[in-house]
């Protein structure tokens, strides 16, 4: 049946209003809708969730001209407290969250996997009552081939005075995280974040200058397709990893996607289902990963899309660190999927 002209008026209306809507949903506001509450503490965490937005912003307009630009790309010649070569956009990305949190008035302290101890922002400190820890580059390998990156950030409220300057307050398990997340440098610019009520995501707009709702509430399903893990490490791991990767191989349904740049890889988790999986190996099982600036804020946010993440042994958001930059192997996706990869690691099979 035909639409009435009154009708049809009425349909165009309503999607003015939703389109409308869906601008105005900034990430600011949607922080302050999920708190149902403009107390301090939801005011705060609304303006520190801005200036993380803020630094993306700052760092996706340096990435969109890094190839046009002198002293974009490359080495430094540096190595970090990693034992890492340093590029030049992740000393960057690290010094634009440093100079945006100096701003803010709220965070006292920040840690950075490029940093070797926390830096205090003094002026900050007597009324700052949080921390941000941040991986400020994340796949900086695909740097210098224009390929995805991301940055990977949690928030934490500062626990004690911290009066000897050494933030042991930060060596408590994940579950003391108050909001989690990471920005997603693509052919878009995403932000996703969550505050412990459901994950969401948020896509940067050139035009308006803000990062603009795409998403809400979004669940992860119990199972992908998708198992993402550089293979070339094959044969670096304990058996019972290679095992899992020997069952993907011969078994029908299975699709391997690796990017080099974990959030992106994790995004597409996120949306599609499956497993990323960063092991220890033999030598070092520990594995790579940070977990303060990594592994910990990622598991918040899938564990809050209805995921999982664990070592192969422990969730990952009940492990304590002993010191700022511990590593710990990660297996992070669907609920069945990170299953089947424990079942290997516990049981062989």
């Amino acid at each position: 049946m035909a639409k009435t002209p009154e009708s049809l008026e009425l349909s165009i209306n309503e999607a003015t209003d939703i389109g409308l809507d869906r601008d105005c949903t900034t990430l600011s506001r949607h922080v302050l809708q999920q708190l149902q509450s403009f107390s301090p503490d939801a005011q705060d965490l609304s303006a520190l969730m801005n200036r993380i937005a803020l630094a993306g912003k700052l760092v996706a307009r340096r990435l969109s001209r890094a190839g046009l630009m002198e002293g974009v790309l490359g080495f430094t010649g540096e190595v970090n407290v990693q034992g890492e070569s340093v590029k030049k956009m992740d000393v960057y990305a690290n010094d634009v969250f440093i100079s945006v949190f100096k701003q803010s008035g709220l965070v006292c302290r920040l840690a950075s996997e490029e940093m070797d101890e926390p830096y205090y922002i003094p002026e900050n400190c007597p009324i700052g009552r949080y921390t941000l820890l941040y991986d400020p580059i994340d796949g900086s390998s695909n740097t210098d081939t224009n390929l995805s990156l991301g940055s990977i950030f949690a928030i934490r409220q500062q626990e004690g005075t911290d009066s000897d300057g050494k933030a042991t307050d930060l060596l408590t398990n994940g579950r003391k995280q108050i909001a989690a997340g990471y920005i997603l440098y693509g052919p878009s610019t995403m932000l996703v974040y969550t505050i412990g009520k459901g994950v969401h995501s948020f896509t940067l707009d050139p035009s308006l200058g803000e990062f603009i709702l795409t998403e809400e509430n979004i669940q992860i399903p119990n199972h992908g397709a998708v198992y993402s893990v550089n293979e070339g490490n094959f044969w670096q791991w304990e058996e019972s990893m290679r095992e899992y990767i020997r069952y993907v191989h011969r078994t029908e349904g299975y699709s391997a996607r690796y990017s080099g740049a974990m959030v992106s890889d994790i995004h597409r988790i996120l949306v599609q289902g499956g497993v990323f999986l960063y092991p220890g190996t033999i030598e070092k099982p520990e594995g790579k990963l940070r977990l303060l600036y990594e592994t910990a804020p990622l598991a918040f946010l899938i564990e809050q899309a209805g995921g999982r993440a664990t070592t192969g042994l422990v969730d990952i958001l009940d492990v304590v660190p002993k010191k700022l930059h511990q590593r710990t192997p990660l297996i992070i996706g669907s609920k069945e999927d990170v299953a089947k990869v424990e079942s290997f690691i516990q049981n062989g099979h």
